[in-house]
This record gives structure tokens, C-alpha cells and sequence, in this order.
């Protein structure tokens, strides 16, 4: 992954790297909740918060802010953001109904390319779990194939597995970025899902 950006890696308008302007980015606020509560509209309502989060801590982040690594042994910042590309590809993929193949190289993809397609994956996922046709998530098992092997989890695993997983690992972005001098932009409000005027 190159570090090799300046000032402002992740930003709404430009890219530090490329000049030009980035494409839009889902979630920088959350959209409007179904009208039913139904067992995928949950999930669906869950994967945008976590866009909305995701979104707000990636937003602004510096060259400096994905360097930081709390201790040796610990990711950072970009390797985390890296490890929220894969886990937003495997809830795409589940959702999809598509088996999630290992190894995945995504080397040929920038910082800003990574951030836009987690968002996208997450955007993706939500809407085909609204969507009318897609009601019977119990039909719906994570796969992970490696060659000719492959092996199947229910979609709870989903739930306590990716989502769960990647909303901690967004809490890490938040807590590291604040800790290289970048905190998150305090108008963000998790609970309205949209920021403070």
C-alpha cells in the first residue's frame, strides 16, 4: 500500500494522489429507514450505520493518520482499512449469494479505490437486503471457497462474524486517528445518522 500521499488522503472532493475529483461516496449520511421491520431490512438498517461510520472515520484521513500503529504488534490504520475491504467484500458476497474465494489480491487497488469500494460494498449489500425479493436471508450461508474446498456458515455468522467485526474495527479507525492528531469530525451523530448542523 503506498503512503506515499500527501496531506489529505481520503478526501470528499479531491485525492491528494490523483488531483482530480473522487467519485461520490455513499453514507455520508444514513438513508431513510424502511417503512417495515423485517428480518433483512434489520441487517440493512445495521450495514448503514455501519457505512455512516465507516464514511465519517475515513473521511480526511492524512498520510500520517494511516501510518499510525499504537505498538509494533498492532495493526495500522491502513492495514485495518485494508481488513475492512475484505470483511465488506464478504458481506457483499453473502448477501449476493456468491462464494467468498481466498486468496483475494487487491494490491493493484489505492487507498482512495479501497475506501470507495468498502462503501460501495456496503451500499450494495444493504440495498439488495431491502430490496422486496430478498426476504429469506436463512437461505443465505456465508461460503468461503479456497480452489475446489468449500465451506458454508448460516448468515447469523454474518451478523456476529463480518458486521460486528468490521463495526470494532471502525471504532479502531475513530481511536487512531484521534490519536495521530485527526479526530473525527464532531458534527457526526451515529444516533440521527446524519451530522450536526
Amino acid at each position: 500500500m503506498s503512503l506515499l500521499m500527501s496531506t489529505t488522503i481520503f478526501a470528499r472532493g479531491q485525492t491528494a494522489n490523483e488531483g482530480g475529483n473522487q467519485p461520490n461516496v455513499p453514507y455520508d449520511e444514513i438513508p431513510p429507514y424502511p417503512e417495515a421491520y423485517t428480518p433483512s431490512n434489520v441487517v440493512a438498517r445495521m450495514i448503514d450505520g455501519l457505512g455512516y461510520r465507516y464514511y465519517w472515520a475515513t473521511e480526511g484521513l492524512r498520510e500520517e493518520d494511516l501510518s499510525y500503529q499504537p505498538s509494533e504488534k498492532a495493526r495500522s490504520t491502513a492495514e485495518t482499512l485494508d481488513h475492512l475491504y475484505g470483511l465488506s467484500l464478504t458481506i457483499v458476497n453473502t448477501v449476493k449469494r456468491v462464494p467468498n474465494v481466498r486468496p483475494v489480491d487487491w494490491s493493484h487497488l489505492n487507498d482512495t479505490q479501497k475506501r470507495q469500494g468498502t462503501l460501495e460494498n456496503f451500499k450494495a449489500a444493504s440495498e439488495l437486503l431491502k430490496a422486496s425479493e430478498y426476504s429469506d436471508i436463512e437461505n443465505s450461508p456465508i461460503v468461503f471457497q479456497r480452489g475446489e474446498q468449500k465451506t458454508e456458515f448460516p448468515f447469523w455468522n454474518l451478523l456476529n462474524g463480518p458486521i460486528a467485526d468490521a463495526i470494532y474495527h471502525v471504532g479502531q479507525v475513530v481511536s487512531f486517528r484521534r490519536s495521530s492528531g485527526n479526530p473525527l469530525n464532531p458534527k457526526v451523530n451515529v444516533f440521527m445518522g446524519k451530522n450536526r448542523e
